[in-house]
Formats: structure tokens, C-alpha cells, sequence
């Protein structure tokens, strides 16, 4: 029960990027993370357009296995 209760609590904005930066540096070395946010705050980007685009043209099968194969591999094939 407090497992629920805990997911329910909003996460603040320090957290959330604190695991934002955690999730870059695992991908990503210190030149490129900062290229990467340079970029972001560059260019603007709209995330609804970018989804819209992303997924144009592919059936729901087709995203469900993907993020399927994702979850159980962590790999995009």
C-alpha cells in the first residue's frame, strides 16, 4: 500500500531533473549531455508534432512490439 501511495506523490521539478541529467550521462559523455542541452535550448521543439510524426504511418501492433522488444531488451529494433 505504501508502494501506491508513493507513485501517487508528484515528483518536484529539482528531482525530475536530477533524473533527467542521471538518464543523459548514462548515454551520453559530459561534452556531448552539454551539446544536448545546448541544442534543446536552441532549437525550439514541440513535443506533441515530434509524437504525431514519430509514430505517422505505423499500426499499434507495430508500437506495442517495438516498445515491447525495448522494455525486454533495451534496444530499439
Amino acid at each position: 500500500m505504501l508502494k501506491l501511495f508513493q507513485e501517487d506523490i508528484k515528483r518536484t521539478d529539482t528531482v525530475i531533473r536530477c533524473e533527467g541529467m542521471k538518464a543523459l550521462r548514462e548515454k551520453l559523455d559530459l561534452v556531448e549531455t552539454e551539446k544536448f542541452i545546448t541544442l534543446m535550448r536552441r532549437e525550439p521543439f514541440d513535443y506533441t508534432e515530434w509524437q504525431r510524426e514519430l509514430w505517422s504511418g505505423k499500426y499499434v501492433d507495430e508500437i506495442f512490439n517495438a516498445a515491447k522488444n525495448f522494455s525486454k531488451h533495451k534496444k530499439i529494433v
